[in-house]
């Protein structure tokens, strides 16, 4: 087993790759790179030992938004999906359930609390009002707003709201179209409303104040609502995340828009490079197997997510804990309606500048100025590459059901 950080991961694939050392077997790709990674002739086509292990039969069993954009270069299989990766909403029901908060909001708003807010002018007045009525002792909401995570974010927002990555004839980015600055604009604002700071924390900060009570509504991955059961925590290998104060208080839903990014994920290939090929396939063929698999979404410290059909609807997990049912729900949810990341030639760059972007949002720079640069920058990455070799692997992109809401 050789660990490598995750930001490393795609670059060290290709080294390894261009080197011929042979060094790694199976391989964890995120399904963005996937594209790159086969054109660079860096994954082993899995077609053949599918067939041959009589495979097919149960890869038709994974979630269809992961098993048909998660799995495939074109028509030729190169990963197993092996991680339900989709941002869901948590949210306090002890707070958000108040009758005396519900009815203070309705007089003030002139609408009825929505429990959870499913756009975002609702969730941005229900985390506001959270915040002043508890005179910041709960804040309404926080989120993860370091750029690397930020920008999944953005991702799923602007494309909720209506946008579209790129003109699709000229391959010109619209990024910066009134969508695109709306949702930078309302992002900032939303800050105000949240803990002081939030602009510079990750996954382990705000994991830390939602399990400490201290917020009351966030998005992320699917371990979030685990850990708030406290499901696991009183393993070793979780001695890093704090205990849960808010077991049996949280609820689930998909986020404002029910279109949630399905940010990142994992997936399990074969290095083109590997002198071990058939071991390597059989090793990632039983680890993403229905009976193991089951049993690795389950294990605590594992961070895999449930991706399969069979997953979601395990009496087995049902039985985890008190909520694990409707848990399983908004994940299958999400699992239906998610948002694939942005999957292009050479996607990190265009990820990089769109990071930069949301950096200087947060140090207070104009929405309209930050956008028209990162998209000048898009443009350039564009021409660089090619426009038409661009242009091919777009439409292939856009043209998946779940590029952008109802496809």
């Amino acid at each position: 087993m050789i660990e490598v950080p995750t930001a490393e991961m795609f670059t060290k694939i290709l080294q390894e790759h261009r080197a011929g050392t042979g060094a790694y077997d199976a391989l964890n790709i995120i399904p963005s790179w996937m594209a790159d990674l086969a054109r660079a002739d860096a994954l082993e086509p899995l077609d053949d030992y599918v067939d041959r292990h009589g495979y097919r039969e149960e890869l038709d069993e994974i979630a269809p938004v992961y098993r048909d954009n998660q799995m495939k270069v074109g028509d030729t299989i190169y990963g197993f999906p092996d991680d339900g990766d989709v941002f869901i909403m948590y949210y306090r029901t002890d707070i958000l359930g108040d009758p005396e908060l519900q009815a203070a909001f309705e007089d003030k708003f002139g609408y009825a609390m929505p429990v959870p807010p499913r756009d975002w002018k609702s969730f941005y007045d229900v985390s506001c009002f959270i915040t002043e009525r508890t005179g910041s002792e709960t804040y309404g909401a926080a989120f993860f707003r370091d750029p690397p995570y930020a920008q999944f974010m953005f991702q799923e927002r602007f494309r909720v709201e209506g946008g579209r990555f790129f003109d699709a004839d000229t391959m010109k980015a619209t990024i910066n179209s009134d969508i695109g600055v709306d949702a930078f604009t309302d992002m900032r604002e939303e800050n105000k409303c949240m803990p002081p700071g939030v602009e510079t924390w990750g996954f382990v900060e705000n994991l830390a104040a939602f399990l400490a009570g201290d917020t009351a509504m966030t998005i992320s991955w699917p371990p979030y609502g685990r850990w708030a059961a406290g499901y696991g925590l009183d393993q070793e290998a979780f001695a890093w995340v704090p205990k849960s104060t808010i077991a049996g208080k949280v609820g689930y839903a998909t986020p404002p828009g029910d279109a949630p990014e399905l940010a990142a994920g994992f997936s399990l290939g074969i290095s083109a490079s590997s002198r071990n090929k058939e071991a390597a396939y059989l090793f990632i063929q039983w680890l993403n197997s229905k009976e193991i698999s089951l049993e690795r979404v389950q294990l605590p410290y594992a961070l895999r997510d449930p991706f399969r059909a069979s997953h979601f609807t395990s009496e087995e997990y049902k039985s985890r804990w008190a909520e694990a049912p409707q848990y399983l729900e908004a994940l299958e949810a999400g699992a239906t309606s998610g948002l694939l990341d942005l999957s292009l030639l050479q996607t990190d760059k265009y990820e990089e500048a769109l990071r930069q972007g949301i950096s200087r949002l947060w140090a207070g720079e104009d929405p309209k100025a930050i956008l028209d640069d990162v998209a000048a920058q898009w443009d350039a990455v564009t021409e660089r590459i090619g426009v038409d070799k661009q242009k091919e692997a777009y439409t292939e992109w856009a043209s998946r059901p779940n590029a952008y809401p109802n496809n």
